[in-house]
């Protein structure tokens, strides 16, 4: 495990500012991991910056941010055993991390690189206020299986606008990466992170109370955040050999459409799994359960089209609108607000789809089939109302990323 030794007779101390996003974890973090091994690097400091705002506009977000801060208190947990703490600062990133430049002495800034049109307009800009301030970026894709702009030069640089396409161009490829070494007690020992005896007042990760959302009817909770509860539900999804060995997919069942403690799909969204870890963890038990043979591709395909919409969505930065969409087709849909609500709401009249929007805003979380009868009533099934109204109201209930939500798109 590589070491450094502290610099003698340095009384300058070179800081490493790790910020958090997604990817929401210790394990196959190459950005962090390499901002730590960096040179002259003496401090870090792991660091999440939130917007209370977004969170007390309404109750309707209450399973995401429910999950997000137990997935920062699970972070905070397994950096303490590092002698380190998460700093969860409030405001925005264009306003915190220059002053936080200035107050720690900061050399280094890292963060796993964010595919999304918004994320990478956002890192832009703070990659030029790092310049200014001759901070270093360090930033290292890690929450897809490929960086999606090297598929994209796969294919000359064209989208792909289909799923086969896309699977003929990894074909051309060699496998993902694998997942690099998680961060260990023996990478950090040689390092300073500073904890006051006030880090949770000033720094402590908040409540949902504190940020503003009504306690009172809170839906029980379904999905527990956090990378400890990630990788556990990922030993037990492996646990199924037979599956693995027999490669058919799980027949449905009624129990098929409600939460099982070996889903994986939230904490792939937040990060706190590695999409790298799941693929190869689950290519090696194949090759192990059926004689070292390769897998197909298909045998990935959850992940697979994952990756797919991440692509299609990294250089189109209106991927989460009709107008100016390239790769949309372009309908003249009707507008309706009070049919949006109605449906939004669970009070369509139709039992079935009210059952899977009330199922969506108790647990945030629902069975790819129900979201594809979901999404068909609200689109071109019945109401021919615009997928990007059904998007808003996703964004607020659903633990699932925007790009994650493949079934508003793809009507």
């Amino acid at each position: 495990m590589p070491k450094r030794k502290r610099a003698s007779g340095s009384t300058k101390r070179s800081c490493l500012i790790h910020w958090f996003r997604k990817g929401l974890r210790l394990h196959d973090n190459p950005a962090l991991r390499e901002g730590l091994l960096s040179p002259g690097v003496t401090t870090w400091r792991c660091v999440y910056i939130l917007d209370p705002w977004f969170a007390g506009q309404s109750n309707r977000g209450i399973n995401k941010w429910r999950f997000l801060l137990q997935s920062l208190e699970d972070l905070d947990a397994s950096l303490r055993k590092l002698n380190s703490r998460l700093f969860v600062i409030r405001g925005q990133p264009a306003d915190v991390l220059p002053r936080l430049f200035r107050q720690w002495d900061v050399s280094r800034l890292s963060f796993e690189t964010d595919c999304e049109p918004f994320g990478r307009e956002r890192d832009s800009a703070i990659k030029t206020l790092a310049s200014e301030a001759h901070v270093k970026v360090i930033s290292r894709s890690s929450h897809t299986l490929y960086n999606p702009l090297e598929i994209i030069e796969s294919n000359s640089g064209n989208p792909m606008l289909t799923y086969q396409r896309f699977q003929n161009v990894l074909q051309s490829l060699p496998p993902p990466a694998y997942p690099v070494d998680p961060i260990t007690f023996d990478l950090v020992e040689q390092l300073y992170s500073p904890v006051g005896i006030d880090h949770d007042d000033r720094y402590g990760v908040p409540t949902l109370e504190e940020l503003g959302f009504d306690m009172d009817d809170i839906p029980p909770v379904t999905w527990i955040g956090g990378e400890t509860e990630a990788k556990a539900r990922l030993d037990r999804h492996l646990e199924r050999k037979a599956w693995v060995a027999n490669f058919e997919k799980p027949k449905m069942t009624p129990q098929s459409l409600v939460n099982t403690n070996t889903g994986l799909s939230p904490y792939l969204r937040f990060g706190c799994l590695s999409a790298r870890m799941f693929y190869w963890k689950l290519t090696e038990l194949y090759k192990k359960v059926k004689k070292k043979q390769e897998p197909p591709l298909s045998l990935h395909g959850q992940l697979l089209w994952r990756e797919f919409f991440y692509t299609a969505a990294t250089n189109n930065p209106n991927f989460d609108k009709m107008i100016g969409n390239p790769i949309c087709v372009q309908i003249p849909w009707d507008k309706n607000p009070d049919y949006v609500q109605m449906w939004a709401d669970a009070q369509t009249g139709f039992p079935w789809i009210d059952a899977i929007m009330t199922q969506l805003k108790q647990e945030g979380w629902i069975h790819n089939l129900l979201r594809h009868a979901a999404v068909c009533f609200l689109t071109r099934g019945n109401l021919w109302i615009s997928w990007e109204e059904g998007m808003k109201v996703r964004v607020h209930f659903s633990l699932f990323s925007l790009f994650l939500a493949q079934n508003l798109f793809i009507y």
